[in-house]
């Protein structure tokens, strides 16, 4: 094993702060990577918070961070699709089986021995659980290891780890493409990416806020429309036009609005989170054969698809990079959405 330097919260109450955390020594199918830039997620302050702890309780210390971007600095012996220098990433995932059904159709999601980057059992014994991307290096099994394309700024490529792959497959499922009408629900980390993803799909995109503050950024990332949802008329110049609708919003709202604004056959698609449950009207499902579903990011094929869709399409996140040291005043700019539209922390400055 070897030690890195990281940032930890020691429990759900205290401040990110410095730490020191073990790594393992590369094995033979593992590469070892620098991390040079880590987005933060939403999730990372519910998982340092523990604020899901009825689902996925913290185990601390905990170094949250899944939306990593670094070089490659050793790699096992039996390492064959990466080498010393090479730019990579690394998503929400560091290990499955690749054996199981859900492993063969792609989704290593949703295997039962997928583990997360962080907060996570470590099969490997190196820690009680994995630490994730707020740290100087990072070592990952081989197949869990994704290719950053060169044309793309690498502190706006990491939140696509995460926030692009969660925008991108949902999409891409539902065929979104030239002659769709796609709408995005809330225009933050996650809806900033479903609009510039769906633009570049050829979709004719429409994003749906309650701020009229948005609706030029809306316009400038990609969007065709913007409906201003607190407005009954501009609502229902849509009324049953949509192909899909993309829910990126995380806070308690009317879904029975959206599902109205579907198509025959249209489908309205969860990535966002509440809290609390949402209250359905199953006749708006019911009149028009529509499909209400959810969406977690992707699998580890499907993610580097969308991440050379977006090297094809020069798409990245629009960032704020911070240094480390300020990791604990963005939790709370990021509780606030005081940040257009996600935040990266530059991690040579733990060097500092």
């Amino acid at each position: 094993m070897f030690q890195a330097k990281a940032f930890a919260a020691a429990n759900p109450t205290a401040e990110l702060a410095e730490a020191v955390i073990p790594r393992r020594t590369p094995t033979d199918r593992d590469v070892q990577i620098e991390i040079l830039y880590c987005g933060i997620c939403h999730s990372d302050l519910h998982t340092a918070r523990d604020e899901w702890k009825s689902v996925m309780p913290t185990v601390y210390p905990c170094v949250p961070g899944h939306e990593i971007v670094g070089k490659v600095t050793k790699i096992g012996p039996a390492v064959t699709k990466f080498q010393v220098g090479d730019t990579v990433g690394v998503g929400c995932l560091v290990a499955a089986d690749h054996t199981c059904p859900t492993c063969q159709h792609g989704q290593e999601q949703f295997c039962a021995h997928a583990a997360f980057t962080y907060n996570a059992p470590d099969k490997h014994g190196t820690a009680p659980v994995t630490y994730g991307g707020y740290s100087e290096a990072i070592v990952v099994e081989e197949e869990m290891v994704l290719r950053i394309p060169g044309n793309l700024d690498l502190a706006g490529a990491a939140p696509l780890l995460c926030a692009g792959i969660t925008t991108y497959s949902p999409l891409k499922r539902q065929g979104v493409g030239p002659g769709k009408k796609v709408g995005i629900v809330g225009l933050g980390g996650l809806g900033h990416m479903g609009v510039k993803l769906a633009h570049a799909m050829g979709a004719h995109v429409v994003v749906f806020s309650t701020s009229p503050s948005k609706r030029d950024d809306a316009l400038r990332l990609g969007a065709d429309e913007v409906v201003i949802t607190k407005n009954p008329e501009e609502l229902a110049r849509h009324m049953g036009t949509f192909d899909m609708i993309l829910d990126c919003v995380s806070a308690e709202h009317d879904l029975n609005i959206f599902l109205a604004l579907l198509r025959t056959g249209g489908n309205l698609t969860m990535v966002g989170a509440p809290e609390k449950p949402l209250p359905i009207g199953i006749f708006g499902l019911l009149f028009g054969n529509k499909t209400l579903s959810g969406s977690m990011i992707g699998g580890i094929a499907e993610t580097q698809e969308m991440l050379d869709f977006c090297g094809k399409h020069g798409i990245t996140a629009d960032v704020e990079v911070i240094p480390m040291q300020h990791v604990n005043q963005a939790y709370e700019r990021m509780l606030k959405s005081d940040v257009k539209y996600r935040f990266t922390i530059d991690m040579a400055s733990l060097k500092a």
